[in-house]
């Protein structure tokens, strides 16, 4: 496949959000590159694929060659990452010190912490308490600390909750849509009247690209684009009548395995199902402001999902 022209973008990680990066980068015009371990995957139109390994430092500095900018997309299993994400971050921001390439990197809302329904922005203290956001905050710092000190230069995109095409493990994904379709049992986390924001993951990428096209925005965290919080169970309103029929909703009080989380997963995730059980509320205005980007509406979003939902299950039904 033949490159276009001009400096290199390079994705690391093929998930849901690395792969929608990979592809707002390309219709932007722009060179790409997306690694995972793999290699492989569904075709993606104006995309280069390269199998790597960013664990190492010689696999970060391999997958990152010749890549002006550098989208750090890359997650791993929940029970798994508050020992694994430390030694990748580390990996990529040797490869990008060595070669000089920007870094822009996916983040969450982890390292705030229990808000009490506070609104968060990115004033907002950082007061994380549980083992994954005690890492995550240390990762930003880190971040922040070697831009700080000219050893790299960097900027963060946190985003909320994913929802949107290929988002399947989350917690508006593969749980919701599918019995949405089908007339199932739609699970919910924690309690549903309370207000929780969510980012389109195609928002997600148009804000990573802003950001990797925009290198005035570096060293600080940015909140991505997304739509005003609304209530849980007003957003699965508007999918039952996005789907003509009122969903069976059942909401669990409490962390237990259900729909594409396990045991393993749900004994992980424990910790931070304080998210439910409190208003998350995701501002992002000043992104908006700076940028000029405004957030997908939550009917669009429920629509787009739906749509490649249907897609994804027929796909699936074919075998």
């Amino acid at each position: 496949m033949t490159a276009a022209p001009g400096p290199l973008h390079t994705v690391l990680g093929a998930g849901p959000a690395g792969t929608s990066v990979a592809l707002e980068l390309a219709r932007r015009g722009h060179a790409v590159r997306l690694v995972d371990r793999a290699g492989s995957g569904e075709p993606l139109d104006g995309v280069e694929r390269l199998a790597g390994d960013v664990g190492t430092a010689d696999g970060a500095l391999a997958a990152i060659e010749d890549a002006d900018v550098v989208y750090h997309c890359v997650n791993v299993a929940y029970h798994l990452q508050v020992d694994v994400m430390p030694g990748i971050q580390e990996a990529v921001l040797s490869a990008v010190a060595r070669t000089d390439a920007r870094l822009v990197v996916l983040d969450t809302l982890y390292p705030y912490g229990e808000t009490h329904g506070e609104v968060m922005t990115e004033d907002t203290p950082w007061r994380a308490a549980t083992a994954k956001g005690r890492m995550r905050t240390a990762l930003d710092e880190n971040y922040l600390a070697a831009h700080k000190e000219g050893r790299a230069k960097v900027v963060l995109g946190r985003s909320a909750d994913f929802v949107g095409p290929r988002v399947l493990n989350s917690t508006l994904g593969g749980a919701v849509f599918p019995a949405a379709l089908t007339g199932g049992e739609v699970l919910a986390l924690g309690d549903i009247d309370l207000k929780h924001s969510y980012t389109n993951i195609l928002d997600v990428a148009r804000g990573l690209a802003v950001l990797g096209e925009n290198p005035s925005g570096d060293g600080r965290v940015w909140h991505l684009p997304t739509a005003p919080a609304r209530t849980t169970r007003e957003i699965l309103t508007v999918l039952g009548d996005l789907v003509s029929h009122p969903l069976r909703i059942v909401a669990m009080d409490e962390p237990r395995p259900f729909g594409p989380f396990d045991e393993t997963f749900m004994n992980s995730y424990a910790e931070l199902f304080y998210q439910h059980t409190e208003p998350q509320i995701m501002n992002s205005t000043a992104f908006q402001r700076e940028f000029g980007l405004t957030p997908t509406p939550i009917e669009t979003t429920l629509s787009q999902t739906l749509e490649w939902y249907q897609d994804f299950l027929a796909s699936q039904a074919k075998g």
